[in-house]
Formats: structure tokens, sequence, C-alpha cells
């Protein structure tokens, strides 16, 4: 296992984050405040991976750093210690994965083998791994109905719906019974599109953003799109104030937080800072503290004890700036 804490001044912290990423450097947690904020950072540098929360622990799963060279490290933080630990492996390096927890166990699903240097000949895959926390292994369970990598997932009533993904898959959309070990496709995504956030508000499956085709350099959405499993159907939103792909985000006291992305052209290294909360109730979209180090290929985040995390992702539109930054942000916004 590994394992890492120190005391460093917030501008250090960011100054050296940029020149290090090893397992041997050492990083501290900047004081709480509410907004932005920093925590210790990852223990190696990752980009267009998985996150997902369990128990107050933290997952980052797969992905590929600045090399593009796709990984299957697992990363585990504790927010109560502040402090990052290496988990088992993934059975097989995996980037551009979806992942959710349910019933204490944790599921990573589809994703691709190879990094992203010809996205339209990416090795997609429909696998499912079950990690269990307690026995700290990996398990195979039941396939995807497709191979897909680029999607969403979240979970609602302990099931898991996964959205969207790379082409052709960009309509996909089922759901996965993780007691039944069974999956069941859905009405397709009413908009096409991969490079998405989701997040499950009130029983309902919430989309926003994307891109339409695999790079970057594709046109970027606002279509927000809700999936109610009542009904089975879908129903449009009020679109994001900001068209992007590469977003992030997830559910706070009831709000849709979604920030960060990229292909920004009127950004040097074309990203985005935006970052915009959605509130179900009123249809309404309102614009909130900017991401002070905007990322892209994050896919899932954590809220905990007040606070979301945002570990890791590409600084730079494109694949080759994964980070080690771990950005926190303490919502006072609810819906």
């Amino acid at each position: 296992m590994v394992d890492r804490s120190s005391k460093w001044p917030m501008a250090l912290e960011l100054a050296l984050i940029y020149f290090f990423s090893s397992a041997a450097t050492v990083y501290s947690a900047a004081p709480e405040r509410k907004g932005w904020s920093t925590k210790t950072p990852l223990l190696e540098a990752n980009s267009e991976m998985s996150v997902v929360e369990l128990a107050g622990k933290i997952y980052v799963v797969g992905g590929y750093p600045a090399t593009r060279k796709t990984v299957a490290t697992v990363q585990a933080y504790d927010a109560k210690t502040d402090r990052w630990q290496l988990a088992a492996p993934l059975p097989m390096a995996l980037n551009h994965t979806m992942a959710a927890a349910v019933n204490g166990k944790i599921y990573l699903i589809g994703g691709q083998q190879n990094a992203e240097s010809d996205p339209a000949r990416a090795g997609f895959v429909d696998t499912v791994f079950e990690y269990d926390p307690l026995q700290n292994t990996w398990t195979r369970r039941a396939p995807m109905p497709t191979a897909r990598g680029g999607g969403a997932a979240t979970v609602v009533d302990g099931k898991i719906y996964v959205a969207g993904g790379r082409p052709p898959r960009g309509g996909d959309f089922a759901v996965y019974d993780p007691g039944a070990d069974k999956w069941t496709k859905l009405p397709d995504l009413p908009t096409q599109r991969n490079h998405i956030a989701a997040a499950a508000i009130d029983g309902k499956v919430y989309v926003a953003g994307g891109r339409v085709e695999g790079g970057f350099r594709s046109k970027t959405l606002d279509a927000l799109e809700v999936f109610d499993p009542k009904t089975d159907k879908w129903t449009a939103r009020k679109p994001m104030p900001t068209a992007r792909g590469g977003v992030n985000g997830i559910d706070a006291y009831g709000c849709f937080h979604v920030w960060g992305g990229e292909g920004n052209s009127a950004d040097p290294k074309g990203m985005f800072h935006q970052h915009e909360v959605y509130n179900p109730k009123t249809d309404s979209w309102t614009p909130l503290e900017p991401l002070p180090i905007p990322v892209h290929g994050v896919t899932g985040a954590a809220f905990i004890d007040g606070w979301i995390h945002l570990p890791g992702g590409g600084t730079e539109q494109g694949g080759s700036s994964g980070s080690i930054h771990h950005q926190v942000y303490q919502p006072s916004t609810r819906c």
C-alpha cells in the first residue's frame, strides 16, 4: 500500500503539482473554505478515468496520464485522513470507463483498451468488473449489451443506468441490476453524444452536455435530457448555458453541478472554467464560482461531508495532459 501526506502552503502546492507526479512526491490539503479549494493530490497523474465514491472513500479507476499509456491502476482516497493509497489493479488496463457503487460494491463498466491516438479505431469493450473493498478483489460480471466507452453512469433505486458513448454508440442506454447480474436495454438517449455528465436526482437520470463525434474538435452540446424510469421516457429540459464536451458533474443537495470541459476555442488551452448548477424544481441554471484549474476527462465525482471532490483530469484539450490535481468545492446551493 502507498501512503503519503505533508504540510505545504497552498501556493507552493499548486506550483509543485505542475512539476511532480511520482509516487514519492508529497503534498497536503489546502485549508478548507467555501468555494473551491484543494486536497491531497493523486499518487499518479491521470485522465480519461472513472471516479466513484463508496463508504467515504473515493476510487480513481483506470485511465491514462500524459503519456497516453492506458493503466489498470486504482487509487483510493480516504476523506477522513486526506490520504491516498493504491488498491487492487483492474484485471485489464482501461480508459474512458463508466463506474458506479451499489450495495457496498463498485462496478466498472465498459471503456476502451487503447489510448486515443485513433478514436475511430478505439478498442471498445463491454466488460463489467465488480470490486469488493473488503476483499480488495475484482470479479467479472455480465457484460453490457453493447461495447462502448465515453458515456456516463448513475444509480437509481439500486440499479445502474449507463448512457451515451463514443460513435457509433452515442444513443445507447441500458440499465444493470447488480442483484440479478442482468442488463436491460432502454429507450435511446434522444441526443446521441459522449463525454457527458450524468446524475440521479429524485429517482430520475439527468444527462448534460457532451459532444457529437469521438474527438475533442467535435461539435459540443448544451442539451439536458432527463429519463424517468417510472414512465420509461426521456424529456428535454432547459439547456446548459455553456455548450461543452468532456464535462463532469454530480448531484449535491438535489442540485446538478456541471463543470469544466474541453473544446473552448476562446481559451489558449481549449478549456472551460465554467461551473454551472441546475435546479430541477425551477428548470433553471445558475453560474457558480469557476473551476480554478479547468479539467476534462474525468467521469464521475464524489460528494462527501459537504464537499464535492474532483480528482485528476486533463488540463489541456486532448489526451496528453493528465494531472494529479485534487480540487474540491463546498456548495451552498440547495434545490
